[in-house]
């Protein structure tokens, strides 16, 4: 079995502003450990024998991705996305590239900016999707709530032979608070962690079937590609003509062969400043601070913290406080999410 990871790296992370930026946003900085989140996507896959890596990407960050993957010894393929047409014209240019590796190809499609803290038990997860897939299932991963979440979408499980692997039932939308309370009471519903695990070739001839239209696109976006040194270059002419859709909408809402692994692992996907504070070591005040020699912190508690000039937190609480070169950020911590609003304010 061939397994390819399949790493999604076209955010622009903007609820992070303004560490997170368009030319180089979340996934690629280093926000928990050494690594940047791209580099922890992949290095979390070392339990698992894997072929080299494809990362889809857009052109402004070709040459960062390629550095990135320089930087731990990983030989990656990276195509470059022309412009963004959603997660499942981009996936399938990923399937049609694996084929080449091998008809049988497994791929394992991942988002590039999360953050999961216990690499054995997802290692393990995607051993068990994977074998899942040589069988002809599309798999996803639904993550066990911690909380009545209402930033998520949500999966339901339906029946299992074994506990482990579960029928896809059903997608549902990011809920409001008492429906995700239902959800978290019922025990059958999990997040919707955009990762999936499934044959290349099963996720192409469902794509054909419920969109062709994007499906013959994306062929001839793929087949028409260019080689540029150590990139390849996807085809504009017929991507762009390709209605973009996300892969829950185009493929596994509507496939009778989706399945459910449930995952347990320390999974986040870092969207905010709120998720990224509750990750992070804390000191005995319970603030994260990058920075600790460059800050004095006077009765203050909970707040997140990552200035470069010296820097004085004196009685506050909850609060967010990010300076990078030409910007600075001060918010509330239970305002973090409107940090994208501020960011398209400012853009203009």
């Amino acid at each position: 079995m061939t397994i390819i990871p399949v790493i999604l790296s076209g955010g622009s992370g903007t609820r992070l502003w303004p560490m997170s930026v368009s030319e180089k946003p979340k996934q690629f900085l280093p926000l928990v450990g050494k690594e940047t989140m791209i580099q922890q996507t992949l290095l979390r896959l070392e339990g698992l024998e894997t072929a080299d890596p494809i990362v889809i990407c857009n052109q402004a960050h070709r040459f960062v991705v390629a550095q990135q993957m320089q930087q731990i010894g990983m030989n990656s393929v990276i195509m470059l996305e022309p412009l963004a047409r959603n997660t499942a014209p981009a996936i399938a240019c990923g399937a049609f590239k694996a084929l080449e590796t091998d008809k049988d190809a497994v791929m394992v499609v991942l988002p590039s900016d999360h953050v999961i803290k216990n690499k054995d038990a997802f290692c393990k997860a995607v051993k068990a999707a994977a074998e899942e897939a040589m069988k002809g299932s599309l798999v996803t991963f639904g993550i066990v709530p911690t909380m009545p979440h209402t930033g998520y979408g949500y999966v339901k499980a339906g029946k299992s032979n074994d506990n482990i692997v579960f029928d896809l039932e059903k997608f549902v939308e990011k809920p409001d608070i008492e429906t995700a309370k239902k959800y978290l009471a019922e025990g059958t519903y999990s997040w919707n962690s955009g990762m999936f695990v499934f044959k290349a070739q099963t996720f192409i001839d469902e794509l054909k079937s419920f969109e062709p239209e994007m499906a013959e696109l994306s062929f001839k976006a793929f087949e028409t590609s260019e080689k540029d040194s150590d990139f390849i270059r996807i085809n504009k002419d017929y991507f762009e003509q390709i209605k973009g859709n996300s892969i829950d909408y185009a493929v596994m809402e509507k496939t009778k062969k989706g399945k459910i692994i449930k995952l347990d692992a320390g999974w986040d996907d870092v969207g905010s400043y709120s998720a990224l504070f509750e990750i992070n070591e804390k000191d005995s005040d319970g603030n994260v601070i990058y920075s600790s020699e460059k800050t004095a912190s006077i009765d203050s508690k909970s707040n997140y913290v990552n200035t470069k000039k010296k820097t004085a937190l004196i009685g506050v609480e909850n609060l967010v406080v990010v300076e990078t070169d030409d910007a600075l950020l001060v918010c509330s911590m239970d305002k973090c999410q409107d940090v994208k609003k501020a960011a398209a304010l400012l853009s203009k």
